[in-house]
């Protein structure tokens, strides 16, 4: 989603900025008291080092900061100008209220009523230029047309024709219409599928309260299917909705219904947190992966990395990384491409007689084609080592969904392409729940309340149960 991106760009640079407008403020407030043209007005009855003064400003911008976050200057969507103003006087009043009541507790706390002062404004006014300055660059993209959601409208009616000509008339809103439909039908379809094949769509805004239900659902399940940005106006469904977003740019309600809560920066947190435990678990186990890879090589030649085709967040194709542990004449994919036609008849015939699983994902039990390493590799999900390069890459994450083969993901059912709307990961809560032993349906239960749950503190219990979990050794093959 360009938007998105655009706006997660831009909420991830305002902590920075925030951070370095409190420092600059009270750096400038210092250095203003103890200037001499000052210091002949309001003599100086007390100085303070200012590598001192430096570590308690420290402090006390971690603590204004927080104030910034609880008061809501650090969400995704951006708010008017002057609202935010509101609250960026809100927080660092309470900021200096907070480093008043310090310094009447804490006597041992050198200050000057004037520093205190100096830095409630100052930092109101650094914080409030900075933030101004990231909303003209973040105006101007958007002028340019630059990050733009490119949409269709399906509808008829003056309320539909109001909001294309709205987003025609004021780019500022980030939203291109590249085309406005009348209806929804075959020949709808097929337009719409001509611009997603070549990558000039993001989303889909139904303007027609008169549509009727059965054509309403399948244009959902049809966005859902193609991972694409679903809109409507206010009025047009009485269901409730858990995840949605309300914006009212246009004069008209429109509601966004969200694939996942995992967005702003709970997908910065989350990325954060991937690529740090990523690099942790990469250093810790690349003995065993060095190890491993060698008795590969001994028992049966080279290569000892297996690439495998896998869909990724929003239905992208990546290779995911894995220590070989079928047979090289067996082995399926890109680096076996003489052999994998005879290989996928005799993979399918395994399917069809050992898989224990049903749907659209197949186990295969006792597999014949797996190697003594590979077999106890796989015992102990030491194979699926090298995925957290996948995490670095940004294929993957730590905690999500399994991701599945193409060919499996070809069979889900349109309700169940939801998984694809977050990063799959490492790990997830059907790993921790009983891994091989639950139906296929069982399994995208466990994703679908995990993307709808989201917490980073469920991401750390999830890892922390995974190895309790491969211990047990419950449901692998």
């Amino acid at each position: 989603m360009r938007v998105r991106r655009l706006d997660l760009t831009f909420t991830a640079l305002q902590l920075p900025l925030d951070i370095l407008a409190l420092y600059v403020a009270a750096i400038s407030a210092y250095f203003l008291r103890f200037s001499g043209l000052l210091a002949n007005i309001l003599p100086i009855l007390q100085n303070v080092p200012f590598t001192e003064y430096l570590s308690t400003t420290t402090a006390f911008v971690a603590v204004w900061i927080v104030f910034f976050a609880l008061l809501g200057l650090y969400r995704t969507r951006p708010r008017r100008a002057w609202d935010e103003l509101g609250r960026i006087i809100i927080a660092c009043g309470a900021g200096t209220l907070t480093v008043i009541a310090t310094v009447f507790f804490r006597r041992e706390i050198a200050t000057s009523r004037f520093i205190v002062l100096a830095v409630l404004g100052l930092s109101i006014l650094y914080v409030w230029i900075f933030r101004l300055f990231l909303r003209v660059m973040r105006h101007s993209l958007l002028q340019a047309r630059i990050g733009h959601r490119l949409t269709v409208v399906i509808g008829s009616g003056p309320a539909a024709d109001r909001i294309v000509a709205t987003y025609k008339e004021k780019p500022i809103l980030g939203v291109t219409i590249i085309h406005h439909f009348k209806t929804w039908n075959t020949d709808v379809r097929k337009t719409i599928k001509r611009f997603l094949d070549k990558d000039q769509l993001d989303g889909i805004l139904l303007a027609d309260p008169n549509l009727d239900k059965e054509h309403s659902l399948e244009l959902i399940a049809f966005a859902e299917k193609s991972h694409l940005t679903f809109t409507y106006l206010a009025d047009l469904f009485a269901a409730t909705f858990t995840n949605v977003s309300v914006t009212t740019e246009t004069g008209v309600p429109v509601i966004e219904v969200r694939h996942t809560p995992l967005d702003g920066w709970g997908r910065i947190t989350k990325r954060t947190f991937d690529i740090v435990g990523a690099l942790f678990f990469l250093i810790i186990t690349s003995p065993i992966i060095l190890l491993s890879a060698f008795l590969l090589s001994i028992e049966d030649s080279l290569p000892v990395i297996f690439q495998n085709e896998r869909v990724g967040e929003r239905g992208r194709i990546f290779k995911l990384y894995k220590l070989r542990t079928m047979w090289r004449k067996y082995s399926i994919g890109p680096q076996f491409d003489r052999m994998s036609k005879k290989n996928l008849e005799l993979e399918k015939e395994l399917i069809r007689k050992k898989s224990i699983k049903q749907g659209p994902v197949y186990k295969i039990a006792e597999d014949p084609r797996v190697t003594p390493i590979g077999r106890f590799l796989r015992r102990w999900s030491l194979d699926e080592l090298p995925q957290f390069w996948n995490v670095l890459n940004g294929d993957m994450s730590l905690v999500g969904p399994r991701p599945h083969q193409p060919r499996e993901v070809a069979h889900y059912p349109p309700q169940h392409r939801r998984v694809l709307a977050i990063r799959p990961g490492i790990t997830g809560l059907a790993q921790i729940s009983g891994r091989s032993d639950l139906t296929f349906e069982e399994e995208i239960s466990l994703d679908m309340w995990y993307i709808e749950n989201w917490s980073i503190t469920l991401d750390v219990y999830i890892l922390l149960k995974t190895p309790f979990a491969v211990l047990y050794r419950k449901g692998a093959y």
